[in-house]
């Protein structure tokens, strides 16, 4: 019987080696503090509050990809612009309101944020972005 329970023992332990070997790597992400955002951002659900927070640390990133609802008409010509309007003189974010009250834009930066989690290549994730919400309106990149 204790051979039973042995091999049985040093086959779950292979396994789960076997396993996490196996199992994609995940990246962490660089997320902003939520210190210093406008009360409206910090009162808002945690989803968006984490897209805020992700977006005013990876500029590079969601400067690169678009947003399909319709804030080009605002002047938005990226997924960033749906948080961040620019910088103040010290270099600071200007915080924008929009994203507070649009799941498309929450919902592309959600989508990067996991694929990024999952070491996706940017154009992999801009590619997929374009697939999955080129169906809501124009993409908002010139």
């Amino acid at each position: 019987m204790p051979n039973k329970t042995l091999l049985v023992l040093s086959v779950s332990l292979l396994l789960s080696i076997f396993l996490s070997a196996c199992s994609p790597q995940t990246v962490e992400l660089e997320m902003a503090s939520l210190d210093g955002m406008p009360a409206s951002v910090q009162a808002a659900p945690v989803a968006v509050q984490r897209a805020y927070q992700f977006a005013a640390a990876n500029p590079d990133v969601l400067e690169h990809l678009p947003c399909y609802c319709g804030c080009g008409a605002m002047g938005h010509t990226s997924n960033y612009m749906c948080y961040v309007s620019g910088e103040d003189a010290q270099g600071q974010p200007i915080y924008d309101e929009h994203a507070l009250g649009c799941s498309i834009c929450v919902d592309i930066t959600q989508d990067a944020m996991r694929l990024m989690r999952e070491n996706k290549p940017l154009d992999e994730i801009k590619s997929y972005i374009d697939l999955t919400y080129a169906q809501y309106g124009p993409s908002n990149m010139p």
